[in-house]
């Protein structure tokens, strides 16, 4: 089956979905048990691992089943390819109908609906990843693509596209630094009809966090390791089966896959400023026992881990801006102040301007980290620009768009706060995405 079969399949796949799916309205009645859910698990700390799948591998690999990288057309191109437009608009259909509605519940709930999160793992994203030998539905490997699908999400909602895009994280860090065992025992469930909830967990509570000076350590113990330390807004941990978790290791950052049900994984609720529909927890690592196949990928690999999540984030923080500039441009035209729209003050109109041109410069910057990464070539240099151009500008973008809304801005009645909130997130956050 070719990509564009697999892709096709997928899309209407996902359109079924959407047409029979409960309707709107429906997802506003389960805020109380949403509610429960959450401020039972923010109790205390709980045993991470209660969903006890057992990950067995299917079938038996020589070597690691790898996707080709996209062919270079030798053109500098920045037009999406019609497969590429048709997951795009897909997950943009699917932002705009589904994330949006149910984002602001969500975010006061501190969880996305079971229901949405099931329709978003209907849509096929995570298995696009995945070779074809595996149950997957890749054929090549595109980063940017996955740049276009987190974008279209974050058009609905920053923090729910993080919670839909979160186990795709882990399935495409196997698909990438996996061995032939790793990738056989874990990558066809991420295929399956019903993937596993699973997070990238890099991030830590400490003033400038720096990604390469993790606190989280790993030893070496009884050929096999022993890992301590402490993860920071990790999504949807509660209901997580599987984590790969950044620590170090002889002095190097490394990543370990950890299945929820080891012993020593503790976890509690870190409900935060912004991402709250993600339902970010705290993962407490205490003398984690690991065999000697847990350790995925080398040193190497995690750096351009860490860079492929910020891309990840810049593409986040793209979406979400976008939304903005949306929002505020028919709300200047048509509210009227002093006898005109407040789009016709300069003040007014130079802001929304100024979103624009930082929002291209941002998408512009990383449409170009990322097509070097998806060739092979050396992209950390253009990924540095991207993501100072997210911590300074996505904010920047929040901030504006709360702006000209004035006390509006201010309230939940309009959207332009939670944005905001989750804005803030794309330059500090590490891990939890990758592209």
């Amino acid at each position: 089956m070719s990509f564009a079969e697999s892709a096709m399949g997928f899309g209407l796949k996902a359109l079924n979905r959407l047409a029979g799916s409960s309707t709107v309205d429906k997802l506003g009645l389960r805020k109380l048990a949403e509610r429960g859910l959450y401020h039972s698990t923010r109790a205390g700390f709980a045993v991470a691992g209660k969903a006890g799948r057992s990950f067995k591998a299917a079938q038996k690999l020589l070597k690691p089943a790898r996707l080709p990288r996209a062919a270079d057309a030798g053109l500098f191109d920045l037009n999406p390819t019609s497969e590429q437009e048709m997951l795009r608009d897909a997950a943009r259909s699917f932002a705009h109908e589904k994330l949006r509605v149910a984002a602001s519940a969500a975010d006061s709930a501190c969880a996305a609906p079971a229901t949405l999160l099931q329709e978003s793992a209907a849509l096929g994203f995570t298995a696009l990843c995945i070779p074809e030998d595996l149950g997957g539905a890749g054929s090549e490997r595109s980063a940017v693509t996955n740049v276009l699908i987190a974008s279209a999400l974050a058009e609905g909602d920053l923090s729910l596209a993080v919670a839909c895009l979160a186990p795709s994280a882990v399935a495409t860090a196997l698909a990438l630094w996996g061995n032939e065992t790793q990738q056989a025992q874990y990558l066809p469930a991420f295929a399956g009809d019903n993937p596993p909830v699973a997070a990238l967990a890099v991030h830590e509570a400490q003033p400038l966090f720096d990604a390469f000076a993790l606190t989280t350590v790993a030893i070496r113990s009884d050929g096999g390791y022993v890992l301590n330390g402490a993860k920071s807004l990790v999504p949807r941990a509660a209901d997580c089966e599987l984590f790969v978790v950044a620590a170090m290791l002889d002095g190097a950052p490394r990543l370990f896959l950890i299945e929820s049900k080891t012993k020593g994984l503790t976890l509690q609720a870190e409900p935060a400023m912004g991402l709250r529909a993600a339902a970010t927890a705290r993962l407490t690592l205490s003398n984690v026992k690991l065999e000697a196949e847990a350790l995925l990928g080398s040193a190497e690999d995690y750096a351009e881990c860490i860079a492929l999540s910020r891309l990840a984030w810049c593409a986040l923080a793209i979406g979400c801006g976008q939304a903005v500039l949306d929002h505020v441009i028919p709300y200047a035209n048509e509210r009227i102040a002093f006898g005109e729209p407040i789009s016709h003050r300069q003040a007014v109109a130079f802001m929304i301007a100024d979103i624009a041109v930082e929002l291209d410069g941002l998408r512009l910057a990383t449409w170009r980290a990322v097509a070097k990464a998806e060739r092979g070539e050396d992209f950390v240099r253009e990924t540095a620009i991207a993501r100072q151009l997210a911590t300074d500008k996505a904010m920047k973008i929040g901030n504006d768009g709360v702006q000209v809304l004035g006390g509006h801005g201010f309230t939940k009645e309009y959207p332009v706060e939670r944005w905001y909130r989750d804005l803030r997130a794309c330059g500090f956050m590490e891990g939890v995405v990758l592209v």
